[in-house]
């Protein structure tokens, strides 16, 4: 008699309000299998994972657990009968150690949901090694016991996967797990799928990265308007067929950036931005970049390259060292924020959730922050239409798909949440935007949305630097690609002229010599 799958789910229905989330939903998991569920944010992907892992009943419909119907799942039944879900926002515990955030659920399944007073250290912590030293984080007791909030977003999403795979889990979920993750922990996350895989646990990716998911191969389970449209090898698809499918129109990878427009110089044929020696202790050193009026650049490498610290630096959220920084020939010194905004720097951050929106609020409030002394009224009160104009404005520009600008800004999808973000800045008029990972957790319709934004934006004169590891959207919309390496700039690239290839040989120091006539080497 043949095994039955770990998972199926039959007639699936999810209703919010007047909102039908899903719609009739069927498909089965098998014990080993990769799939990648694929939409446009909105479509209703994160509703069945949150009915999978017990966080929401449907409404309808049966979900079949190795044979077993079941109604609805408890996060706690969902756990024992080991299902493990990596949310987006991570879900870890801030103030809680490593260790902790790993194998707590291991020890909330034994305890069916009541913790005693005290954990078990010593189940605690080898439960954490193994796990640990399954994703290629350290397990020496130093690392163990380090409060979570102290770890970079890359190290946290990596803790998160571990977490999920501690209680030798069945099935995986892992929504959206390489967002911060450079291509040398991709490779890594790939290779740990790669042994789930051998030892029969199912994984089911959440994802918008398209490469990744053909370079993990599998299932492609693919959702638009809370139905299932297509399931099959994704093998068999192009990234075309994919975008189609998702979106309803079709998308293709061609250039937005079909060619740079002349340069533009400032006051006295100075370039917009210039830096000349820049550095900030240890993050990096001697950074030397001019970039012109209208003009987008990229910078990737990766993740302890210093790219993110010369972002951070550029918009105060660092205090630069060294060197020098010139606006249009000005000499200017950013060591806050503050100081940034008035010199006209605006700075879209990579995490949109924890840096950068106040979700509880309104859009419009989201959107006025910036420029609340310019809405005041007669008696110094905000004048609620001024910013109602400036919001209902920014909405019609970005392509904001929202019925009303006092809706929370978390009612919106990723794609829409980052239109508020960019849009917030706009309100400063600012001359150079930084766009530190503007598509991450963007869904394919969106980024094309974004994108366009980014052109229109380089279109008025702006200057735009984006910093990024998505290769492709880098090579889709920047003039130049800088290369960072061991916190220095080590090459540039004309953006229509080098291959992704050539870009990931300059991240890991290893020059493709057949792509030498693209690059400029610069001095280590």
């Amino acid at each position: 008699m043949a095994m039955a799958a770990f998972l199926e789910v039959h007639g699936i229905h999810k209703r919010f309000g007047g909102v039908h989330a899903l719609r009739g939903i069927h498909f089965v998991i098998e014990r080993g299998g990769i799939y990648h569920l694929l939409g446009e944010n909105g479509c209703g992907k994160s509703t069945l994972i949150k009915i999978i892992s017990g966080a929401q009943p449907p409404d309808e419909g049966v979900i079949r657990l190795e044979g077993q119907d079941h109604a609805a799942l408890t996060p706690i039944s969902a756990l024992a009968a080991g299902i493990e879900t990596v949310y987006q926002d991570l879900s870890l515990i801030p103030n809680l150690t490593v260790a902790e955030n790993v194998a707590l659920s291991e020890q909330l399944v034994r305890a069916q949901g009541r913790l005693a007073r005290r954990l078990d250290d010593r189940l605690l912590r080898d439960t954490s090694r193994r796990a640990l030293s399954s994703v290629g984080l350290p397990s020496d007791d130093g690392f163990l016991d380090t409060v979570v909030s102290e770890l970079p977003l890359a190290v946290r999403q990596l803790v998160a996967i571990a977490r999920a795979i501690a209680t030798r889990a069945k099935l995986v979920i892992m929504d959206e797990p390489t967002t911060s993750l450079t291509r040398r922990e991709v490779d890594n996350l790939i290779r740990v799928v790669g042994e789930l895989q051998r030892d029969q646990v199912a994984v089911l990716f959440v994802t918008h990265k398209l490469d990744e998911c053909y370079r993990i191969g599998g299932q492609a389970i693919v959702f638009r308007d809370g139905q299932c449209v297509a399931q099959g090898p994704i093998a068999g698809y192009t990234k075309a067929e994919l975008g189609e499918l998702m979106t309803g129109k079709l998308i293709d990878g061609t250039r937005y950036r079909a060619a740079a427009p002349p340069a533009e110089a400032g006051p006295g044929g100075a370039p917009l931005l210039q830096l000349q020696g820049f550095g900030c202790g240890r993050h990096f050193q001697g950074v030397d970049l001019a970039l012109a009026r209208g003009e987008i650049v990229g910078i990737t490498g990766l993740m302890d390259s210093g790219r993110n610290e010369l972002a951070l630096a550029l918009a105060g959220v660092l205090s630069a060292t060294d060197g020098s920084m010139r606006m249009e020939g000005q000499s200017v010194q950013v060591r806050q924020p503050a100081d940034a905004i008035a010199c006209g720097i605006g700075y879209v951050p990579e995490d949109r959730l924890a840096e950068g929106l106040f979700l509880d609020k309104p859009i419009l409030s989201n959107m006025a922050a910036l420029v609340l002394d310019k809405l005041r009224g007669r008696f110094g009160l905000l004048d609620a239409g001024k910013s109602r104009v400036l919001a209902q404005s920014l909405v019609q520009e970005l392509r904001i798909a929202t019925p009303d600008v006092d809706l929370p800004v978390q009612s919106l999808s990723g794609g829409n949440q980052q239109r508020v973000l960019i849009g917030r800045w706009l309100t400063i008029a600012p001359r150079l935007l930084l766009l530190h990972g503007p598509t991450v957790g963007v869904d394919v319709g969106s980024k094309d949305t974004i994108y366009k934004v980014i052109q229109s934006l380089a279109a008025k004169g702006m200057g735009l630097l984006i910093i990024s590891d998505d290769l492709p959207e880098l090579l889709q919309n920047c003039d130049r690609i800088l290369v960072m390496r061991n916190g220095r700039m080590a090459a540039e690239f004309a953006a229509d002229a080098v291959q992704e290839e050539t870009l990931v040989d300059a991240m890991l120091a290893s020059e493709s010599r057949s792509e030498a006539g693209a690059a400029v080497e610069m001095p280590a």
